[in-house]
């Protein structure tokens, strides 16, 4: 730390990481940084995220390399920039070490084929040329990962790159699935708006602010005319927690068709699963009404969880309990394989859970963290 000042860090650099490892059993390395200097990453750790102690380097990186904690296979892992020889086409590569420090040395052969655009993203059409894998930032969100992705398209003469941020999600932080390639985080197409040019994520990707999901970004104002990146800003976007995407059925034309016209609802019914919980949580926005049946693996309903039996529930909540007569949770079907069937008119369906607390408690990952967070998990 600089005495008189808030640089905490003397030192020339690229792009940098910093990770507040609520797991760390040791004080001193609670706070974990790392940034992109002369073709490795200068890895530090500290108590508190103003004092840090440089550990080590590791092996070969190029710029925007980053890395993130995976806690469902309890390892650390390096996204490390790709690029094919003639400095075309940006993918990444993949490290992963139970040891933040003594496991990042790398030799340059060793991290393997990891993430790349594809024929999937779309082409800005003035530029007309393969999207590219500029970054990939992770992060555990409940129970997946959520991924991150800068996708480059292009860079001209007349504009610095105007990079922006997809979405994604991986069960085991290394395959991904990506149903949605439009811009998660866009530019802007404003001339002098603060991200009109290169807009990407942090390490982290998002902090839990009770119902909000923050996302902090940096974007470029840029200097039309030329390639200079112009003022740096940190922007923040907010989403509704779990709100990614719905399952939705509305009256005015948004939501999706009914694969029977008949029916009166929109119905979706899960998958086989097992819970070890107590109580049942939607986060929901409905006008109308929203009903829940459990059914047994071959779609039998299980009494007494009837639709019928079911308190119906209205209203806009990330947390909203599901009650039925005659019973006061679901704990005589845990362990045991069941189906969900949600019954909703007018509402969008966001995510569902069973909690073994009746506060609704997750149990889940709560990302980069948040207020009234002292574990890594939703408790």
């Amino acid at each position: 730390m600089v005495p008189g000042t808030n640089i905490t860090v003397v030192s020339h650099r690229d792009s940098s990481t910093v990770w507040l490892d609520l797991s760390e059993r040791d004080a001193n390395r609670r706070y974990k940084l790392a940034y992109s200097y002369d073709n490795y990453l200068v890895l530090h750790d500290s108590p508190d995220g103003i004092h840090w102690r440089e550990r080590g380097r590791t092996g070969l990186a190029g710029d925007r390399t980053t890395f993130f904690y995976n806690p469902f296979r309890k390892l650390w892992v390096f996204s490390i920039r790709g690029e094919v020889p003639g400095g075309q086409t940006r993918y990444r590569r993949y490290w992963e070490t139970p040891d933040f420090v003594a496991g990042a040395r790398w030799d340059a052969k060793q991290p393997v084929l990891w993430a790349s655009a594809d024929r999937e993203d779309p082409r800005r059409p003035e530029y007309n040329v393969p999207a590219e894998l500029y970054n990939l930032d992770c992060v555990a969100y409940e129970s997946i990962l959520l991924g991150l992705f800068t996708i480059f398209r292009g860079e001209r003469l007349d504009r610095e790159k105007p990079n922006d941020i997809c979405v994604g999600y991986s069960r085991d932080g290394f395959h991904w699935a990506r149903p949605d390639r439009h811009a998660f985080i866009p530019v802007s197409e404003h001339v002098g708006d603060w991200n009109w040019a290169n807009v990407q994520s942090a390490g982290g990707c998002c902090l839990v602010v009770g119902d909000r999901l923050y996302f902090y970004v940096s974007g470029r104002r840029g200097v039309p005319g030329t390639t200079d990146p112009g003022a740096c800003s940190t922007g923040l976007a907010t989403l509704r927690r779990d709100g990614f995407v719905s399952m939705s059925d509305r009256d005015d034309g948004r939501g999706v068709s009914r694969a029977e016209p008949a029916l009166p609802r929109g119905t979706l019914i899960t998958r086989p699963v097992r819970f070890s919980g107590r109580f049942l949580f939607v986060n929901a926005s409905v006008t109308g009404e929203l009903r829940v049946e459990i059914l047994d693996r071959e779609g039998r309903t299980i009494e007494p969880f009837s639709a019928d039996r079911c308190g119906p529930i209205s209203g806009d909540a990330t947390r909203m309990a599901i009650s039925w007569e005659g019973v006061h949770d679901v704990s005589a079907l845990a362990g045991r394989p069941v189906r969900f069937r949600f019954s909703l008119r007018n509402g969008d369906l966001y995510a569902f859970w069973v909690s073994a607390s009746a506060s609704g408690a997750s149990r889940g990952y709560v990302s980069a963290g948040g207020p009234g967070f002292s574990e890594p998990v939703d408790l």
